[in-house]
């Protein structure tokens, strides 16, 4: 079967600066692939690019096959969902009424007690269903963002009924959570790729990048530095070239290695 998204060597420039250059990619369906690098390697930008919100300069972003520009608006939100750094919204609404917004106008023949019922189980999956009546403006910034998981997981849910083959954007999603829930919501994140949803997600946290993505993809100033498995992507030499850190042998399971700060990082402690 052909990769669910490809990416065929894509620049993106605004203001006359190029933010991402030569970006090559193919992703394939069901897995979880994370995008890490430092800040300013150009990852929300990439996400931004890949999931249709920004036209590349130069490239071209296929979907299901097919070009993700020439994809009709209404099928494009059966095809893919996003959820992006950060979502204000200046409306009283209830979290279940946010949540809502992501079924509106998907789906075929699905009943208003069918949207409902797809509502409610994305609160609980976003573990936010004992807050589905409350004022979304008073919610912490943690319950927001889960909110809004469930927001886009809803969107998917319906639009499953029109099509199946389909990919989530995950921008920083954890960036707002407390350790538990951004654990929760990556183990989420793998279960559904498991399930044949296709994931990919911006992270900062490279040891929940490791151990939760089947794909990593690195960044640095805009161009793809290394794609693969955690163990390849992850080496001493290219950590420490692209963040200033080393990595430390553990062997302790699960996780096969910590990360350090190395001695000649800018603030660190010197011997």
């Amino acid at each position: 079967m052909s990769p669910i998204l490809e990416a065929r060597n894509i620049d993106y420039r605004t203001g006359g600066r190029m933010l991402i250059e030569g970006i090559n990619l193919s992703i394939e369906s069901g897995t979880l692939t994370i995008v890490i690098g430092p800040n300013g390697a150009g990852k929300s930008t990439l996400l931004r690019v890949l999931c249709g919100e920004l036209p590349p300069a130069h490239g071209e972003v296929r979907l299901n096959g097919s070009s993700i520009h020439a994809i009709p608006t209404w099928r494009l939100a059966h095809s893919r969902a996003v959820m992006p750094q950060a979502s204000e919204l200046g409306f009283p609404f209830s979290a279940f009424e946010v949540a809502h917004l992501g079924v509106e106008g998907i789906g075929r023949g699905l009943s208003h007690h069918d949207r409902q019922r797809i509502v409610l189980d994305a609160l609980e999956q976003a573990d936010v269903g004992h807050l589905a009546h409350r004022n979304y403006q008073t919610l912490s910034g943690g319950e927001r963002q889960r909110v809004h998981f469930a927001r886009v997981l809803a969107q998917l849910n319906a639009g499953r009924s029109i099509e199946t083959r389909q990919v989530l954007f995950l921008d920083e999603p954890i960036a707002s959570l407390d350790l538990k829930h951004q654990l929760a919501l990556m183990n989420k994140a793998q279960t559904l790729s498991r399930q044949g949803l296709t994931i990919i997600a911006v992270l900062h946290d490279l040891q929940l990048a490791a151990d939760t993505g089947d794909t990593l993809v690195l960044l640095q100033a805009g161009r793809l530095i290394a794609q693969g498995k955690a163990d390849t992507v992850l080496s001493p030499d290219r950590l420490s070239e692209v963040f200033g850190v080393s990595l430390v042998p553990q062997s302790l399971p699960p996780s096969p290695w910590k990360l350090t700060l190395q001695n000649n990082w800018p603030g660190a402690a010197q011997n």
